[in-house]
């Protein structure tokens, strides 16, 4: 009994020691942050026309930014065949109360179909004055329009993404189509894109992410 006695006057001070421990421990241990929210909004290059459900766009970007110590959940608000004007008409009710940052890629439809530039404008210009009202931060994707739809159609095409960047004071990438051009044909390289020549396979847009992703990464560290 005499041991037993000693023993709890002994343990009883080191257990309250070692709680108060745990406790510091508890207050000062940092606290994981929540994964930020990005709605992806676009046509089929994000909705990921054509590939299986696990290689589009916004699974690999998902995954590339994961492996890049990135938390981030993507919302894939990517819609198959749509123009600038079907994004504008979606974009208040895409626009849930978790969304924190949204990536913008759109108008390439408007161009497969001659859509006047001045209108594929104006309807990225109602886009980008939505988000900027909710004060998020935005990632533009840019695109290029070939040379056969006429000189004046490829300059006002072309220059619509960085005037509205420069616009709104928002983050801007190089064309989407870039990364898959074949720096020796300067032509599409037929093994990073669909037969359809159109929308990049699975490795094309990997390639794409390993150019996106960077520029993701930007865009989430804007996110207050």
């Amino acid at each position: 009994m005499r041991f037993s006695f000693l023993s709890s006057l002994t343990y009883a001070p080191l257990l309250a020691i070692r709680n108060a421990a745990l406790a510091l421990f508890v207050l000062t241990a940092p606290v994981s942050a929540a994964p930020v929210t990005l709605l992806a909004l676009g046509d089929s290059l994000t909705a990921g026309y054509g590939l299986p459900p696990d290689q589009g766009l916004v699974p690999q970007l998902q995954g590339w930014l994961a492996a890049h110590g990135s938390e981030v959940t993507i919302l894939n608000a990517g819609v198959s065949g749509d123009t600038t004007a079907g994004g504008l008409s979606r974009t208040d009710w895409s626009l849930t109360p978790e969304v924190q940052a949204v990536m913008v890629n759109l108008g390439g439809n408007d161009m497969l179909r001659g859509i006047d530039p001045a209108t594929s404008r104006a309807n990225l210009d109602g886009i980008l004055a939505k988000l900027k009202a909710k004060n998020l931060p935005v990632l533009l994707v840019s695109l290029r329009a070939p040379g056969n739809y006429g000189a004046d159609f490829k300059r006002d095409f072309d220059a619509i993404y960085g005037d509205l960047a420069t616009k709104y004071g928002i983050l801007l990438t190089e064309n989407y189509f870039f990364p898959l051009i074949d720096q020796k044909t300067a032509l599409l390289d037929p093994a990073l894109m669909q037969a359809d020549g159109i929308h990049p396979n699975a490795k094309g847009v990997a390639t794409v992410v390993e150019v996106l992703g960077p520029q993701v990464q930007a865009l989430l560290k804007q996110v207050k």
